[in-house]
């Protein structure tokens, strides 16, 4: 019993030890992080976590339904490819042709309404909206420091940090973007109370515009821009200056701190098919049914590589632009978004087709660094076009 009574003395001790190490360092939320995952039985966060935060709604207007191809769903998903869509937990694939629903499907319960999150495809979608925001004249080009628009960035290197760099992800600021620690970049902003005061928070570490990092923090700070020039919450915004334009079918949510700031970096939620609009719109240059929402020469200049170096092996970049993924695959040239859990929206422009899948779970990634899952989505699609 004596043993017993040390033992839970021991385990209180541990505990009051480790929350006041968590309130000296203001490092409070990672209770909330073993809450929702470890205590959760979950390994981190997950599509369906919309009503565990706050939220903003992005109002949909004037549906536009994508029409069904003479060939919808006549198609079958190749036995050895579904067993992959089956592994990484999929729960919707549509590919897209010429503007039309070509084949679409769905598991686990989820159908063509369910909303789930896009995590990291939230930055392309925030990079769109700064291209509306420059062709409204809100903010004058890329090149502008970010000091213009954001006091704390008027001092030292950080003045040196333009607009572009931040699109490119060579800030040089150092945004710890790491997955596997409950006290990263990433673990804060998706857990924490204030995504901007941490954001804020970070120093410089390399030279602006010399070397490609891949952060959400870059992204968030463009978020903080465009609330600043707007004079409206992200998702306000992006309801009337996109979601409506581009005739989406139902309303997207976009999750906030306790500040009521969205996570621009990640946390978007809609259907796979409204999610289809933003690479048909960047196909057709920024326009949507000759209305020209972001100019011609942003959306090339958002779909060609940065002209920076991986930090990781000083080689020069060629898969990202203004927070775009970019690749060739089977000799097509390929551009897309990309999100933690395998959330993927696959623009293929000389064949007309867009291919969305969302889900679960993700592949490892290969010697280029590049989820393996995703080759089986795009096999799968690229097939159709082929029949």
């Amino acid at each position: 019993m004596k043993y017993i009574k040390r033992i839970a003395t021991w385990v209180v001790l541990v505990v009051v030890a480790f929350e006041l190490g968590l309130l000296i360092t203001d490092n409070l939320f990672v209770n909330k992080v073993l809450a929702m995952t470890i205590f959760s039985g979950k390994s981190g966060p997950d599509i369906d976590e919309l009503n565990l935060f706050p939220y903003h709604q992005v109002a949909a207007a004037a549906p536009q339904p994508w029409p069904k191809s003479i060939n919808y769903n006549r198609q079958q998903l190749d036995s050895n490819l579904l067993a992959d869509f089956v592994k990484y937990q999929t729960v919707g694939y549509v590919v897209m042709q010429h503007d039309s629903v070509l084949h679409e499907q769905y598991w686990e319960g989820y159908d063509e309404q369910s909303v789930t999150n896009s995590f990291s495809m939230a930055k392309s979608i925030n990079a769109i909206l700064i291209g509306i925001a420059l062709k409204e004249g809100l903010i004058k080009h890329v090149n502008e420091p970010v000091g213009n628009y954001i006091p704390e960035f008027t001092r030292g290197e950080k003045a040196k940090i333009t607009i572009a760099h931040l699109l490119t992800m060579g800030s040089g600021i150092d945004f710890v973007e790491g997955y596997g620690s409950p006290f990263d970049w990433p673990a804060e902003a998706y857990y924490g109370k204030d995504v901007n005061k941490l954001t804020l928070s970070a120093d410089v570490k390399e030279a602006p515009g010399k070397t490609w990092n891949y952060k959400g923090g870059d992204s968030q700070l463009l978020g903080i821009i465009l609330k600043k020039v707007t004079g409206k919450t992200v998702a306000e915004y992006a309801s009337e200056k996109l979601w409506q334009p581009i005739g989406a079918e139902t309303k997207a949510f976009w999750s906030t701190d306790e500040q009521g700031m969205e996570k621009v970096s990640c946390c978007f939620y809609s259907t796979a098919k409204d999610f289809a609009r933003l690479a048909r719109l960047y196909m057709d240059s920024g326009n949507w049914q000759g209305k020209q929402l972001v100019d011609t020469s942003y959306v090339r200049a958002s779909l060609t590589a940065a002209h920076l170096v991986d930090i990781a092996d000083g080689e020069q970049i060629d898969q990202y632009g203004y927070q775009w993924w970019l690749m060739n695959y089977q000799n097509h040239d390929i551009f897309y978004m990309r999100g933690i859990r395998g959330q993927y929206v696959f623009a293929i422009p000389d064949l007309d087709m867009i291919i969305v899948r969302v889900g679960h779970k993700r592949g490892p990634k290969n010697a280029d660094d590049l989820p393996e899952d995703m080759f089986t989505y795009l096999d799968a699609g690229i097939e159709m076009a082929k029949n």
